[in-house]
């Protein structure tokens, strides 16, 4: 069993192989990241199973299909154990930041990345110069939403209508993508897109605030990432994805952002 400590879950996609699909992310106890895929969500019942921020005991073997070094695939979902939930920040910081190291230059984690030294880091911009929103696809593929419509179908000889239903529940598609635009210590300015499952929720929970007005709620989304969030201690979570790992010049996203608060100490005189 390893124990990790969760700080990262990506917003759902649709898999042919696997169904929809989250990425979750941790520290081990030992320091060291960890990326746990494929994670069914259904399976899972993911937003409810477990937290950010919580330690988990996870029976992971490592993921032989994933050349990336710090890539697991859990052996038995029914022995996952859930264990304490981190709600300090101090204690959150010094999990998170204490062993890991906290990279500064955009070019060094690009270098390690492609030398497959890495595909996960903690990252602290020198400054976040803007939020892009782009508008995307609305829908997912129709291809994959047929096929799993098809997998949810197979073996249910015994289950009735409603509960087919029930288990074919595919998560809404977020009909934009969200980037920060930041800084490194060399000045170089960067783009890198948002991934993370809380932008997601968060856009479906102002869509819902604003009675379905999506200017109104890609607003409110605005105000706490470029808002509220700058003005904490923010570090961001980058991960590669294994499509992009060796081909492209960046193969860097966004899978999650870390914002305690800001420590002020006091002078001693």
């Amino acid at each position: 069993m390893t124990e990790v400590f969760i700080t990262v879950k990506t917003y759902p996609t649709l898999s042919k192989k696997y169904d929809e699909l989250v990425c979750t992310a941790g520290i081990t106890d030992e320091g060291n990241w960890i990326r746990i895929y494929p994670v069914p969500f259904r399976k899972l019942d993911f937003d409810n199973k477990y937290v950010k921020y919580q330690w988990l005991s996870i029976p992971l073997i490592r993921n032989v299909e994933d050349f990336r070094p710090e890539s697991y695939r859990i052996e038995n979902f029914n022995a996952i154990t859930q264990k304490e939930k981190i709600k300090d920040w101090d204690m959150r910081r010094q999990i998170i930041l204490g062993k890991t190291p906290i990279y500064t230059n955009m070019n060094t984690l690009i270098e390690k990345a492609k030398n497959k030294e890495l595909s996960l880091a903690t990252f602290k911009p020198q400054k976040i110069t803007d939020f892009i929103v782009e508008a995307t696809e609305r829908n997912w593929p129709k291809d994959k939403l047929e096929l799993l419509k098809a997998k949810s179908q197979q073996l249910s000889f015994f289950q009735t209508i409603d509960e087919i239903k029930r288990e074919f529940s595919v998560v809404n598609k977020v009909p934009y993508k969200f980037s920060y635009q930041f800084t490194d210590d060399t000045g170089k300015t960067r783009t890198l897109m948002i991934e993370g499952w809380e932008i997601g929720m968060l856009y479906w929970n102002c869509l819902k605030a604003t009675n379905n007005d999506e200017k109104s709620a890609i607003e409110k989304i605005r105000q706490k990432y470029f808002g509220e969030f700058l003005e904490k201690d923010i570090f961001l979570f980058l991960g590669t994805t294994k499509a992009w790992h060796n081909v492209a010049p960046d193969p860097f996203v966004i899978i999650g952002i870390f914002v305690p608060p800001r420590q002020y100490h006091k002078l001693l005189f």
